[in-house]
């Protein structure tokens, strides 16, 4: 409690942290904040390219959208994982691209990963409420589903957030990690159905390797995103069980490592 205090306490750095990151970010750039919705729909287009007309991919039939356009399937994968991507990479360098702030200043280390997480979330909000415009034009009934989705966001922010804490601290102590986080975040990805229909992998692997893969935290939340926006329905409830658990879970070991770590951190910077 008395870190969530302290937090709170610096509730005004936090927020001053935060805007400092959305003024900066696209500063002296021509296209601006545009960028946040170019990348992820070069992206698309890339994999579109590759995937869908080299390999010949096929989107699932949206149930009860009725969409099969495999851009759109790939779009509602992309932006939830670039979110949580995102989130752990800036979260890992937060506090060692602040050396001179932890050393000179006391105030809630914390901070610098939260300003991280809210600054990705407001870049996120942004790119969903133009995913969420192409596939109400699309056809799929995603309006009903909006709070869902929104649900969705706040508790992959928790989830990732509870990782870039735990990132962050160990940063500092293990300079490697950063080198290292790249390959497991490649790992990851392809662990993740963002690319593929999570379909064609039954049968493809062991049981037990299927199980991992099925319950892989982020396969659960790009199989939620789904839900709401491309096929416009409900997720299943074990999924949204399963995923308020993992973000409780995550964000308790986050703040449970950082608060054990964050001491020695001047010393060691």
């Amino acid at each position: 409690m008395q870190q969530i205090r302290e937090i709170a306490a610096s509730r005004n750095l936090l927020w001053n942290l935060t805007l400092r990151e959305l003024r900066s970010k696209y500063r002296r750039s021509v296209l601006g904040w545009s960028w946040s919705l170019l990348n992820p729909l070069a992206q698309m287009a890339i994999y579109t390219f590759v995937f869908g007309l080299l390999f010949g991919a096929k989107a699932p039939v949206g149930d009860p959208s009725g969409i099969t356009t495999y851009g759109l399937y790939l779009l509602t994968g992309i932006i939830p994982w670039g979110f949580f991507a995102l989130i752990c990479s800036v979260g890992l360098q937060s506090i060692l691209s602040n050396t001179n702030l932890v050393r000179k200043v006391a105030f809630a280390r914390e901070s610098l990963v939260l300003s991280q997480v809210l600054f990705c979330f407001v870049q996120f909000s942004i790119e969903m409420s133009l995913v969420c415009l192409v596939l109400l034009i699309a056809g799929s009934a995603i309006l009903p589903w909006l709070p869902m989705t929104l649900l969705l966001m706040v508790l992959m922010a928790c989830f990732a957030g509870g990782i870039a804490l735990v990132l962050s601290v160990s940063a500092v102590f293990f300079r490697d990690l950063p080198y290292l986080w790249t390959i497991i975040n490649q790992l990851w990805f392809f662990a993740t159905p963002v690319i593929y229909d999570p379909k064609i992998i039954d049968g493809k692997v062991p049981a037990a390797v299927e199980d991992i893969l099925h319950w892989n935290p982020t396969a659960v939340f790009i199989r939620a995103f789904r839900a709401t926006t491309y096929h416009g329905t409900a997720p299943k409830l074990q999924d949204i069980g399963a995923l308020v658990v993992a973000a409780t879970i995550s964000l308790i070991i986050g703040l449970a490592t950082f608060n054990k770590l964050k001491r020695r951190l001047a010393e060691e910077l």
